[in-house]
């Protein structure tokens, strides 16, 4: 059955923070990785939903630079999770126009995902439909940190002045450069913080905290929400005349 196009101004770019796969999992007296697995299953739903909405861009929070501490088995059965995932749905990602893109600190990441990485971005660089954007080793303060080594190495350089360092220079460096920040951000799972996710990108975005747990989300809830971010008065700080 069709999907209802949103008929209200929606936001072009959303970003999730995919929480609750393995809550998930346990109530169903299944290993975590269960949920995972089931998790990564719903992410084609959300991309192909994208469209109906008017989304342009779409970010999720995959895995954290804070997820190295969970028990050795998950971080592994993850990484494995992400080798199949990207490997599976590469021809799926270009049949559906959609473009993949990955940020994160890559050095961490064991050589053969990095390759596949690469090799996805590669592959769908010519898309022109949904911009998906994966956070792999990700994390905010991360991403902020390697920006102004980034930026401190150009100065050192000489290719940039410090007097001319102004809100515009920092994005230049950030993981994101190429992408216009969230104008929506999702959590799943009932929790209510943003977990180190977009620090800078999210300064505007409008923020939604859900119940639902991540492999229950679907392309209803997405729609929903877009409507309802089309139903709110952005004013950036300022009032209307």
């Amino acid at each position: 059955m069709a999907r209802p196009m949103l008929d209200t101004i929606g936001p072009k770019h959303v970003a999730i923070i995919m929480d609750g796969n393995g809550r998930w999992a346990t109530m169903r007296g299944r290993p975590r990785l269960f949920g995972h697995h089931a998790g990564a299953r719903r992410v084609r739903e959300v991309v192909e939903a994208c469209p109906d909405f008017g989304v342009k861009y779409l970010t999720i929070f995959a895995f954290s630079t804070e997820n190295w501490k969970r028990t050795q088995v998950e971080v592994a059965g993850l990484m494995s999770l992400f080798r199949r995932y990207i490997m599976k749905e590469m021809q799926a990602f270009v049949k559906d126009n959609v473009r993949v893109r990955f940020i994160g600190d890559r050095v961490r990441l064991d050589a053969k995902l990095r390759g596949l990485m690469d090799e996805a971005e590669d592959f769908t660089k010519h898309c022109t439909g949904v911009n998906l954007t994966i956070a792999l080793n990700y994390g905010g303060r991360d991403e902020v940190a390697r920006a102004a080594q980034r930026l401190a190495f150009d100065v050192k350089e000489g290719k940039l002045d410090p007097a001319e360092i102004d809100l515009e220079t920092l994005p230049r460096y950030l993981d994101t450069h190429v992408l216009p920040d969230p104008d929506l951000v999702i959590r799943t799972s009932g929790e209510a913080r943003i977990s180190n996710f977009l620090l800078w990108q999210s300064a505007y975005a409008e923020y939604e905290f859900l119940d639902t747990l991540w492999p229950d989300f679907g392309a209803e809830e997405l729609g929903r929400l877009c409507a309802k971010f089309g139903e709110r008065d952005r004013r950036f700080g300022a009032v209307k005349a």
